[in-house]
Protein backbone atom coordinates (compact mmCIF):
# COMPACT_ATOMS: atom_id res chain seq x y z
CA UNK A 1 0.00 0.00 0.00
CA UNK A 2 1.23 3.17 -1.24
CA UNK A 3 1.87 6.10 1.93
CA UNK A 4 -0.13 8.34 0.03
CA UNK A 5 -3.29 6.40 0.19
CA UNK A 6 -3.39 5.20 3.17
CA UNK A 7 -7.29 5.01 4.47
CA UNK A 8 -8.37 6.47 8.53
CA UNK A 9 -8.05 3.25 9.49
CA UNK A 10 -4.83 1.99 8.28
CA UNK A 11 -3.21 5.19 9.23
CA UNK A 12 -4.79 5.14 13.24
CA UNK A 13 -2.37 1.33 13.21
CA UNK A 14 0.69 3.14 11.71
CA UNK A 15 0.37 5.90 14.52
CA UNK A 16 0.95 3.88 17.44
CA UNK A 17 2.51 4.95 20.46
CA UNK A 18 6.64 4.29 19.58
CA UNK A 19 7.69 1.60 22.25
CA UNK A 20 11.23 1.93 21.03
CA UNK A 21 13.49 4.15 23.50
CA UNK A 22 14.39 1.29 26.01
CA UNK A 23 17.54 1.11 26.89
CA UNK A 24 18.52 -1.58 24.72
CA UNK A 25 16.97 -0.10 21.17
CA UNK A 26 17.78 2.87 18.79
CA UNK A 27 15.42 4.95 17.11
CA UNK A 28 12.99 3.13 14.72
CA UNK A 29 10.32 4.15 12.09
CA UNK A 30 7.04 5.26 12.43
CA UNK A 31 5.51 4.02 9.66
CA UNK A 32 5.58 -0.04 8.56
CA UNK A 33 7.21 -0.73 5.64
CA UNK A 34 5.94 -1.49 2.15
CA UNK A 35 7.15 -1.99 -1.39
CA UNK A 36 6.48 1.91 -1.91
CA UNK A 37 8.65 3.05 1.22
CA UNK A 38 11.98 2.90 -1.29
CA UNK A 39 10.32 4.73 -4.46
CA UNK A 40 12.91 7.02 -5.37
CA UNK A 41 12.13 10.63 -5.01
CA UNK A 42 14.71 13.67 -6.44
CA UNK A 43 14.45 16.73 -4.49
CA UNK A 44 16.94 19.75 -5.30
CA UNK A 45 19.29 21.31 -2.31
CA UNK A 46 17.61 24.62 -0.50
CA UNK A 47 21.03 26.12 -1.51
CA UNK A 48 24.14 25.48 -4.02
CA UNK A 49 27.06 24.22 -3.11
CA UNK A 50 30.15 26.38 -3.04
CA UNK A 51 33.05 24.92 -3.47
CA UNK A 52 36.39 25.43 -2.96
CA UNK A 53 39.75 24.08 -4.97
CA UNK A 54 36.83 21.09 -6.09
CA UNK A 55 34.03 21.01 -8.51
CA UNK A 56 30.76 20.70 -6.24
CA UNK A 57 28.26 18.03 -5.75
CA UNK A 58 24.78 17.76 -8.13
CA UNK A 59 22.13 20.06 -6.16
CA UNK A 60 19.65 17.29 -7.51
CA UNK A 61 19.56 14.82 -4.25
CA UNK A 62 17.31 11.09 -4.47
CA UNK A 63 15.64 10.40 -1.12
CA UNK A 64 12.99 7.92 -0.31
CA UNK A 65 9.67 8.13 1.45
CA UNK A 66 11.03 5.51 4.60
CA UNK A 67 14.09 8.40 4.47
CA UNK A 68 12.08 11.52 4.57
CA UNK A 69 10.03 10.15 7.46
CA UNK A 70 12.96 8.87 8.95
CA UNK A 71 14.44 12.21 9.22
CA UNK A 72 11.63 13.99 10.32
CA UNK A 73 11.30 10.89 13.22
CA UNK A 74 14.63 11.23 14.08
CA UNK A 75 14.54 15.01 14.20
CA UNK A 76 11.83 14.98 16.32
CA UNK A 77 13.46 13.07 18.66
CA UNK A 78 16.56 14.86 18.63
CA UNK A 79 14.67 17.77 18.94
CA UNK A 80 11.69 17.37 21.99
CA UNK A 81 15.28 15.57 23.61
CA UNK A 82 17.13 18.53 24.09
CA UNK A 83 13.89 20.76 25.00
CA UNK A 84 13.43 18.11 27.91
CA UNK A 85 17.48 18.60 28.83
CA UNK A 86 16.81 22.53 29.38
CA UNK A 87 13.99 21.73 31.70
CA UNK A 88 15.79 18.72 33.39
CA UNK A 89 19.07 21.10 34.21
CA UNK A 90 16.94 24.24 35.22
CA UNK A 91 15.10 21.91 37.55
CA UNK A 92 18.87 20.69 38.93
CA UNK A 93 18.72 17.26 37.80
CA UNK A 94 21.84 17.69 35.12
CA UNK A 95 24.20 19.57 36.77
CA UNK A 96 27.67 20.77 35.20
CA UNK A 97 27.88 21.53 31.54
CA UNK A 98 25.16 21.32 29.24
CA UNK A 99 25.56 22.25 25.48
CA UNK A 100 21.98 21.74 23.65
CA UNK A 101 22.01 20.90 19.70
CA UNK A 102 18.16 21.68 18.54
CA UNK A 103 18.39 23.37 15.63
CA UNK A 104 21.13 21.45 14.26
CA UNK A 105 19.48 18.34 14.06
CA UNK A 106 20.20 18.12 10.26
CA UNK A 107 23.91 17.51 10.43
CA UNK A 108 23.28 14.81 12.62
CA UNK A 109 20.96 12.96 10.09
CA UNK A 110 22.19 13.96 6.80
CA UNK A 111 25.62 12.45 7.59
CA UNK A 112 24.35 9.81 9.12
CA UNK A 113 22.63 9.03 5.58
CA UNK A 114 25.54 9.12 3.61
CA UNK A 115 28.23 6.66 5.55
CA UNK A 116 27.71 3.60 7.74
CA UNK A 117 28.51 2.97 11.30
CA UNK A 118 32.00 1.59 10.11
CA UNK A 119 33.04 5.02 9.56
CA UNK A 120 33.70 7.01 12.82
CA UNK A 121 32.43 10.13 13.72
CA UNK A 122 34.32 12.14 16.86
CA UNK A 123 32.77 15.98 17.80
CA UNK A 124 32.76 18.35 20.59
CA UNK A 125 30.55 18.99 23.53
CA UNK A 126 27.90 19.61 21.88
CA UNK A 127 26.92 15.83 21.13
CA UNK A 128 23.49 14.36 22.46
CA UNK A 129 22.01 14.25 19.05
CA UNK A 130 25.39 12.83 17.18
CA UNK A 131 25.07 10.17 19.74
CA UNK A 132 21.48 9.03 19.35
CA UNK A 133 22.42 9.46 15.55
CA UNK A 134 25.10 6.76 15.64
CA UNK A 135 22.24 4.44 17.68
CA UNK A 136 22.24 5.47 21.09
CA UNK A 137 18.76 5.77 23.02
CA UNK A 138 17.19 8.83 24.99
CA UNK A 139 17.17 6.70 28.03
CA UNK A 140 21.09 6.22 27.79
CA UNK A 141 21.50 10.04 26.90
CA UNK A 142 19.07 10.95 30.03
CA UNK A 143 20.82 8.60 32.29
CA UNK A 144 23.87 9.89 31.38
CA UNK A 145 22.75 13.47 31.67
CA UNK A 146 21.93 12.79 35.46
CA UNK A 147 24.65 11.07 36.08
CA UNK A 148 23.31 7.53 36.39
CA UNK A 149 25.19 4.20 35.98
CA UNK A 150 22.84 2.87 32.78
CA UNK A 151 24.29 6.10 31.12
CA UNK A 152 26.29 5.96 27.53
CA UNK A 153 29.51 6.25 29.62
CA UNK A 154 28.45 5.10 33.01
CA UNK A 155 27.26 8.39 34.58
CA UNK A 156 31.03 9.08 34.63
CA UNK A 157 30.77 11.82 31.11
CA UNK A 158 28.29 13.93 31.91
CA UNK A 159 26.83 16.39 28.45
CA UNK A 160 30.03 16.54 27.51
CA UNK A 161 31.23 13.24 27.31
CA UNK A 162 28.73 10.81 25.30
CA UNK A 163 30.56 7.49 23.64
CA UNK A 164 29.43 5.03 22.14
CA UNK A 165 32.60 3.27 20.71
CA UNK A 166 30.86 0.01 19.03
CA UNK A 167 29.01 2.16 16.95
CA UNK A 168 32.13 4.32 15.73
CA UNK A 169 31.13 6.95 17.92
CA UNK A 170 34.53 8.02 19.69
CA UNK A 171 32.75 10.47 21.85
CA UNK A 172 32.45 14.53 22.99
CA UNK A 173 35.27 16.39 24.04
CA UNK A 174 35.37 19.25 26.46
CA UNK A 175 38.52 21.15 25.30
CA UNK A 176 37.42 23.40 22.51
CA UNK A 177 39.31 21.89 19.16
CA UNK A 178 41.05 18.85 20.93
CA UNK A 179 38.83 16.52 19.12
CA UNK A 180 40.39 17.35 15.61
CA UNK A 181 43.98 15.47 16.08
CA UNK A 182 41.95 12.45 17.56
CA UNK A 183 40.03 12.43 14.62
CA UNK A 184 42.79 12.08 12.18
CA UNK A 185 44.86 10.05 14.42
CA UNK A 186 41.51 8.04 13.60
CA UNK A 187 41.52 8.42 10.04
CA UNK A 188 45.08 7.44 10.21
CA UNK A 189 44.29 3.96 11.43
CA UNK A 190 41.89 3.40 9.18
CA UNK A 191 44.15 4.16 6.44
CA UNK A 192 46.64 1.70 8.35
CA UNK A 193 44.05 -0.72 8.34
CA UNK A 194 43.00 -0.39 4.40
CA UNK A 195 39.71 -1.03 5.79
CA UNK A 196 37.43 1.48 3.40
CA UNK A 197 36.91 3.82 5.74
CA UNK A 198 36.13 7.31 6.88
CA UNK A 199 36.89 9.72 9.97
CA UNK A 200 34.16 12.66 10.38
CA UNK A 201 35.85 15.35 12.81
CA UNK A 202 33.27 17.84 14.02
CA UNK A 203 34.20 21.25 15.69
CA UNK A 204 32.38 24.44 15.82
CA UNK A 205 33.36 27.92 14.00
CA UNK A 206 34.73 28.95 17.41
CA UNK A 207 37.34 26.33 17.57
CA UNK A 208 38.07 26.58 13.76
CA UNK A 209 40.88 29.24 14.85
CA UNK A 210 42.59 26.97 17.20
CA UNK A 211 46.35 25.98 16.26
CA UNK A 212 45.96 22.55 16.86
CA UNK A 213 43.18 22.22 13.72
CA UNK A 214 45.79 23.91 11.14
CA UNK A 215 48.40 21.44 12.71
CA UNK A 216 46.53 17.97 12.24
CA UNK A 217 45.19 19.41 9.20
CA UNK A 218 48.63 19.90 7.61
CA UNK A 219 49.42 16.31 8.89
CA UNK A 220 46.41 14.80 7.43
CA UNK A 221 47.10 16.22 3.79
CA UNK A 222 50.88 15.62 3.80
CA UNK A 223 49.61 11.71 4.68
CA UNK A 224 46.66 11.83 2.30
CA UNK A 225 44.03 10.66 5.56
CA UNK A 226 40.63 9.62 4.76
CA UNK A 227 39.35 12.52 7.48
CA UNK A 228 36.57 14.76 6.66
CA UNK A 229 36.42 17.91 8.79
CA UNK A 230 33.39 18.92 9.68
CA UNK A 231 32.75 22.78 10.87
CA UNK A 232 29.28 23.15 12.26
CA UNK A 233 29.07 26.64 11.76
CA UNK A 234 26.31 27.95 13.88
CA UNK A 235 27.61 31.58 13.71
CA UNK A 236 28.64 32.19 17.60
CA UNK A 237 31.62 31.00 19.05
CA UNK A 238 30.44 31.01 22.53
CA UNK A 239 28.87 34.89 22.76
CA UNK A 240 31.04 36.01 19.93
CA UNK A 241 29.76 36.13 16.24
CA UNK A 242 32.13 34.92 13.58
CA UNK A 243 32.47 37.99 12.10
CA UNK A 244 33.99 39.64 15.04
CA UNK A 245 36.15 36.40 15.62
CA UNK A 246 37.64 35.48 12.26
CA UNK A 247 39.15 37.43 10.15
CA UNK A 248 38.19 34.99 6.85
CA UNK A 249 35.08 32.86 8.38
CA UNK A 250 34.65 31.44 5.13
CA UNK A 251 35.83 27.97 7.27
CA UNK A 252 35.58 25.98 3.75
CA UNK A 253 38.53 27.59 2.68
CA UNK A 254 40.64 27.43 5.44
CA UNK A 255 42.34 24.23 4.38
CA UNK A 256 43.90 26.62 1.33
CA UNK A 257 45.76 23.15 0.05
CA UNK A 258 42.76 21.10 1.11
CA UNK A 259 40.06 21.40 -0.36
CA UNK A 260 36.61 22.55 0.97
CA UNK A 261 32.70 22.78 0.74
CA UNK A 262 30.20 25.02 1.88
CA UNK A 263 26.68 23.26 2.60
CA UNK A 264 23.33 24.49 3.72
CA UNK A 265 23.17 22.47 7.22
CA UNK A 266 19.75 23.45 8.06
CA UNK A 267 18.81 21.26 5.02
CA UNK A 268 19.10 17.11 5.92
CA UNK A 269 19.50 16.75 1.59
CA UNK A 270 21.83 18.49 1.45
CA UNK A 271 23.95 17.38 4.20
CA UNK A 272 23.51 13.69 2.92
CA UNK A 273 24.62 14.61 -0.44
CA UNK A 274 27.65 16.75 0.50
CA UNK A 275 28.74 13.66 3.23
CA UNK A 276 28.47 11.17 0.15
CA UNK A 277 30.22 12.95 -2.28
CA UNK A 278 33.14 13.98 0.91
CA UNK A 279 33.66 10.32 1.82
CA UNK A 280 34.41 9.83 -2.19
CA UNK A 281 36.49 12.27 -2.29
CA UNK A 282 38.45 11.12 1.11
CA UNK A 283 38.77 7.98 -0.09
CA UNK A 284 40.59 8.54 -2.90
CA UNK A 285 42.34 11.92 -2.63
CA UNK A 286 42.57 12.36 1.66
CA UNK A 287 41.02 15.36 3.64
CA UNK A 288 38.68 17.87 2.28
CA UNK A 289 36.58 20.39 4.49
CA UNK A 290 32.81 20.65 5.26
CA UNK A 291 31.14 23.69 6.62
CA UNK A 292 27.86 23.33 7.78
CA UNK A 293 25.96 26.35 7.64
CA UNK A 294 23.80 25.96 10.85
CA UNK A 295 22.47 27.73 13.52
CA UNK A 296 21.54 27.03 17.04
CA UNK A 297 18.38 27.90 18.70
CA UNK A 298 19.27 28.02 23.15
CA UNK A 299 22.55 29.68 23.99
CA UNK A 300 25.86 28.24 24.02
CA UNK A 301 25.05 26.27 27.00
CA UNK A 302 23.02 26.65 30.05
CA UNK A 303 24.50 29.40 31.36
CA UNK A 304 24.18 31.56 28.72
CA UNK A 305 20.43 32.75 27.90
CA UNK A 306 21.41 33.43 24.15
CA UNK A 307 19.46 36.53 23.66
CA UNK A 308 22.59 39.16 24.94
CA UNK A 309 24.44 38.83 21.66
CA UNK A 310 21.37 38.65 18.99
CA UNK A 311 18.20 39.71 18.75
CA UNK A 312 14.78 37.35 19.34
CA UNK A 313 14.38 38.22 15.95
CA UNK A 314 17.29 36.80 14.51
CA UNK A 315 16.19 33.36 16.18
CA UNK A 316 12.26 33.56 15.03
CA UNK A 317 13.96 34.50 11.58
CA UNK A 318 15.58 30.86 11.63
CA UNK A 319 13.13 29.27 12.83
CA UNK A 320 10.02 30.50 10.46
CA UNK A 321 12.94 30.21 7.24
CA UNK A 322 15.17 27.73 7.64
CA UNK A 323 14.14 25.31 10.61
CA UNK A 324 15.68 21.45 9.25
CA UNK A 325 12.12 19.81 10.97
CA UNK A 326 9.66 21.90 9.03
CA UNK A 327 11.84 21.87 5.94
CA UNK A 328 11.25 18.40 6.11
CA UNK A 329 7.90 18.34 7.02
CA UNK A 330 6.67 20.53 3.80
CA UNK A 331 8.64 18.03 1.57
CA UNK A 332 6.42 15.10 3.43
CA UNK A 333 3.45 17.12 2.93
CA UNK A 334 4.11 17.65 -0.52
CA UNK A 335 4.39 14.50 -1.50
CA UNK A 336 1.59 13.28 -0.19
CA UNK A 337 3.82 10.64 1.87
CA UNK A 338 1.76 11.76 5.53
CA UNK A 339 -0.82 14.75 6.28
CA UNK A 340 -0.22 17.42 8.65
CA UNK A 341 -2.58 15.82 11.64
CA UNK A 342 -0.55 12.53 11.16
CA UNK A 343 2.71 14.31 11.49
CA UNK A 344 1.62 16.12 14.64
CA UNK A 345 0.54 12.70 16.06
CA UNK A 346 3.80 11.63 15.98
CA UNK A 347 5.29 14.17 17.59
CA UNK A 348 3.03 13.71 20.34
CA UNK A 349 3.68 10.13 20.69
CA UNK A 350 7.56 10.86 20.47
CA UNK A 351 6.88 13.07 23.34
CA UNK A 352 5.54 10.24 25.55
CA UNK A 353 8.36 8.32 24.77
CA UNK A 354 10.74 10.79 25.40
CA UNK A 355 8.48 11.46 28.89
CA UNK A 356 8.84 7.58 29.60
CA UNK A 357 12.94 7.61 29.24
CA UNK A 358 13.44 10.23 31.36
CA UNK A 359 11.07 8.81 34.16
CA UNK A 360 12.62 5.60 33.41
CA UNK A 361 16.35 7.41 33.74
CA UNK A 362 15.24 8.99 37.19
CA UNK A 363 14.57 5.42 38.62
CA UNK A 364 18.42 4.66 37.50
CA UNK A 365 20.96 4.15 40.53
CA UNK A 366 23.92 6.44 40.78
CA UNK A 367 27.25 4.57 40.37
CA UNK A 368 28.64 2.75 43.26
CA UNK A 369 31.27 5.16 44.94
CA UNK A 370 33.74 2.45 44.21
CA UNK A 371 33.53 3.33 40.75
CA UNK A 372 35.40 6.48 40.86
CA UNK A 373 38.32 4.89 40.17
CA UNK A 374 37.43 2.50 37.71
CA UNK A 375 37.76 3.05 33.55
CA UNK A 376 40.50 6.19 34.54
CA UNK A 377 43.78 4.04 33.02
CA UNK A 378 43.89 1.13 30.44
CA UNK A 379 43.43 -2.21 32.04
CA UNK A 380 46.88 -3.13 33.81
CA UNK A 381 48.71 0.04 32.87
CA UNK A 382 48.93 2.31 35.58
CA UNK A 383 51.31 3.58 38.53
CA UNK A 384 53.15 0.07 37.63
CA UNK A 385 54.25 2.00 34.46
CA UNK A 386 56.39 4.60 36.76
CA UNK A 387 57.61 1.75 39.12
CA UNK A 388 55.19 2.34 41.84
CA UNK A 389 53.59 -0.63 44.01
CA UNK A 390 49.99 -0.38 43.78
CA UNK A 391 50.30 -2.03 47.31
CA UNK A 392 51.88 0.72 48.88
CA UNK A 393 49.58 3.58 47.52
CA UNK A 394 47.24 5.01 50.54
CA UNK A 395 44.45 7.13 49.44
CA UNK A 396 43.74 10.09 52.04
CA UNK A 397 40.53 11.51 51.93
CA UNK A 398 39.84 14.81 53.21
Amino acid sequence: MALNQITSSSRSKLLKPLSCFSSSTSLRRPFSSSSDDNTVITVETSAPFVGHNIDPPCRSVETTPKELLGFFNDMAVMRRMEIAADSLYKSKLIRGFCHLYDGQEAVAVGMEAAITKKDCIITAYRDHCIFLGRGGTPFESFAELMGRKAGCSKGKGGSMHFYKKEAGFYGGHGIVGAQVPLGCGLAFAQKYSKDNTVTFTMYGDGAANQGQLFEALNMAALLDLPAILVCENNHYGMGTAEWRAAKSPAYYKRGDYVPGLKVDGMDALAVKQACKFAKEHALKNGPIILEMDTYRYHGHSMSDPGSTYRTRDEISGVRQVRDPIERIKKLIISHNLATEKELKDIEKNLRKEVDEAIAQAKESPMPDPSELFTNVYVKDFGLEAFGVDRKEVKVVLP
